[in-house]
């Protein structure tokens, strides 16, 4: 069976089938155990009744933050009278419940143990395999026992509490127990952990499956309930929605406690603010659930850089990339305090500022905002554009930072056609299309709300000449499509990606070379039947299982597949929307993070990438942006416009109660 998952907020608990875990290694990189903010609290947890794990009959998550879990005694044993069932909530700390039942006519005798034990290895250094520093040790009080750790003034703590007595050590509680005829026994378990000297105690009640007290804005009914609702003949296409919603409600945390939700980037690695991964989901879901969008923006707003820091990568207006509370970002050794090394994370801020007012006629944040928009334009034309070329250029001064700053990050996700590797600074060409389209948006907002129309009229003269001077400067004629990049020496860096569909996306095309684009990533060397590859299988760098350099990712579709219905083109665009439906349908309706490249035509189905995160916030975001493509919606002050075009293929759809400026509407 596979591992069971339950999360909620900033605390995530993967297990085995049967509900344990068992990291016996000092530093396994197997990503198992209960997780709150970035440090693994729990990384032993395991139930045995006479000294053997039960053997698991059924085990299956109720939603997100919930399971259950039956079972027997262990294999080979054959007395049918002893069930065994568990059932657990994770709510920032996690509760749990345990029968053991008696189902026979005589009294049993049963020993049940459950030992338990923490590395509180930072979930970084977990993914790197590397060893903690600090020392721990395990205090026992009555029935309740508290796991430390310490590292210099840092400290993290993992608190257990039995509800039933028994012989409490140091790893292991133990219940020598008598069942009478027909009888259970049952007992609870509260499990919390302690963060910055402050318990974060689990959200429910003892015996109480479901009764969660939400501490997000909507519970998952809410959530649920008050999102459009989807009509559609294609049952799995009704199946995709309802998981990409359940998805961004599983990821919702607060990465300020006294702030609002907005998704984690994904699940294992990634569940933290991301501020390119949270922008981009929150436009994706403009169209469903607008809050995550004005909590995104609040939240980055308020994390915005006002000073430089090098070794964090930060420059005054930009907006971050990551933030972190584990062990290594405490100590200093990561930078992630938050880190700034993402050069689109500016411009997608504005680009979505703009847009959620379109969506939601909320002039008030867009006027609470506006310094900060003001400083992230400040950002593109200054510290972002290292050289005054007018492009924005990246490259790390930080002596942890990423080599690669757009949203291709691995460190050899740009290279040329023969599959050398670009030197920085580097101007990739989908950030400045985020660029342009920024300064277009940022002027209707200094123009209609702030009252600014020399501003504005500034930035659209600038937008047109960065438009002109891109189409001059990173179009390779011989190649037929844009560069990829421009490298330090500004040499074009002319391999054939996914980057470039970005570019209708934002608008930056010339008209006339939009169709050769679109021809260009539907070509069969780009296309491979399940989406747009992000890099061409004619390009030596090619490898449809690189994590950049050939995989599919379905919200790099979902976004070339937005900007081709930009450019006019809707065949081609829902054509990318439905394949990227279908191949939902083969991961149980829960699109990952990204999957192989290979060409449809010779695996039938698409083929896992090995370590991808499910769920993942813009790969759950992506079928809603589809839907948006294929409906033709749009918002602006008139209300909302529609221009549908749904192929055959996907059947008859229709979206009731989609939010458009304080109104409900239908569309269809």
């Amino acid at each position: 069976m596979a591992n069971l998952t339950v999360l909620d907020g900033s605390s995530f608990f993967v297990s085995d089938a049967a509900g344990d875990v068992d990291i016996t290694e000092a530093m396994s990189s197997n990503v198992m155990g209960l997780f709150h903010s970035d440090v693994r609290h729990l990384a032993v947890w395991s139930l045995l009744i006479d000294g053997q794990p039960m053997r698991v009959l059924t085990s299956r998550p109720n939603d997100y933050y919930s399971a259950r879990m039956f079972g027997a005694l262990a294999a080979g044993r054959h007395d049918p009278s002893i069930a065994v069932r568990r059932e657990r909530i994770v709510a920032d700390g996690v509760h749990e419940d345990l029968w053991v039942s008696n189902n026979s006519g005589e009294p049993v005798t049963v020993c049940v143990e459950l030992r338990f034990g923490a590395d509180f290895a930072d979930l970084l250094a977990v993914k790197r395999g590397e060893s903690m520093r600090g020392r721990t040790s395990v205090e026992v009080d009555g029935p309740r026992v508290t796991l430390r750790y310490q590292n210099q003034a840092y400290e993290r703590l993992t608190t257990i509490r039995f509800g039933e007595p028994g012989e409490l050590h140091e790893d292991l509680m133990r219940w020598n127990l008598t069942i009478a005829p027909r009888e259970e026994w049952t007992t609870c378990i509260d499990i919390g952990v302690v963060v910055d000297g402050k318990e974060v105690s689990i959200r429910t009640e003892h015996g109480g499956m479901g009764t969660v007290h939400p501490n997000m804005e909507m519970s998952l009914g809410d959530w649920m309930d008050t999102a459009p609702t989807l009509h559609t003949d294609v049952e799995p296409f009704q199946r995709t929605y309802q998981q990409s919603l359940l998805n961004l409600a599983a990821l919702r945390f607060r990465p300020h406690p006294n702030g609002m939700s907005l998704p984690a980037a994904g699940l294992p690695w990634f569940m933290a603010l991301f501020g390119r991964d949270s922008l981009i989901a929150a436009y994706q879901a403009l169209p469903f659930h607008p809050s995550l969008a004005e909590s995104a923006l609040r939240t980055l707003a308020e994390l915005q850089a006002t000073e430089y820091d090098d070794f964090r990568d930060a420059e005054p207006g930009k907006i971050p990339h990551e933030l972190r509370s584990g062990e290594s970002s405490h100590l200093g050794v990561a930078p992630y305090t938050p880190y700034y090394g993402s050069h689109d994370s500016t411009p997608l801020f504005l680009i979505l500022l703009d847009e959620y007012e379109r969506w939601t006629g909320n002039v008030a944040l867009v006027r609470e905002l506006e310094q900060a928009a003001r400083n992230a334009l400040g950002w593109i034309e200054g510290p972002g554009d290292r050289d005054g070329d007018g492009y924005l250029e990246y490259e790390t001064r930080s002596s942890a930072g990423l080599r690669s700053q757009c949203w291709k990050d691995s460190w050899n996700s740009v290279m040329f056609a023969d599959g050398r590797v670009a030197d920085p600074p580097i101007a990739t060409c989908e950030i400045q299309g985020y660029a342009y389209d920024a300064r277009l948006r940022t002027a209707r907002l200094a123009r209609e709300i702030w009252g600014d129309a020399s501003t504005a009229e500034r930035l659209e003269r600038d937008a047109a000449a960065l438009r002109e001077r891109f189409n001059r400067d990173f179009w390779i004629e011989d190649r037929g499509h844009y560069a990829l990049a421009l490298d330090g020496a500004k040499n074009q860096v002319d391999a054939c990606t996914s980057n470039f569909g970005h570019l209708l996306w934002s608008g930056i095309l010339d008209d006339e070379r939009a169709e050769l684009v679109v021809r260009r990533l539907l070509a069969d060397d780009m296309w491979s039947g399940w989406g747009i590859r992000t890099m061409s299988t004619k390009d030596d760098g090619y490898n449809p299982i690189e994590y950049h350099n050939g995989t599919v990712w379905p919200h790099d579709n979902s976004i070339i597949a937005e900007g081709m219905r930009r450019y006019g083109f809707k065949d081609e665009a829902s054509k990318v929307i439905h394949a990227l439906l279908e191949a939902g349908r083969d991961f149980e309706f829960l699109l990952p993070e990204v999957f192989a490249g290979h060409p449809r035509s010779e695996t039938g189905t698409p083929v896992e990438y090995p370590t991808a995160c499910r769920p993942q916030a813009w790969a759950a975001g992506a079928p809603l942006l589809g839907l948006r493509t294929v409906l033709g919606m749009d918002a602006g002050k008139d209300g909302l416009t529609v221009n549908p075009h749904v192929p055959a293929a996907m059947g008859r759809i229709r979206l009731d109660g989609v939010p458009v400026r304080g109104q409900r509407r239908n569309v269809s």
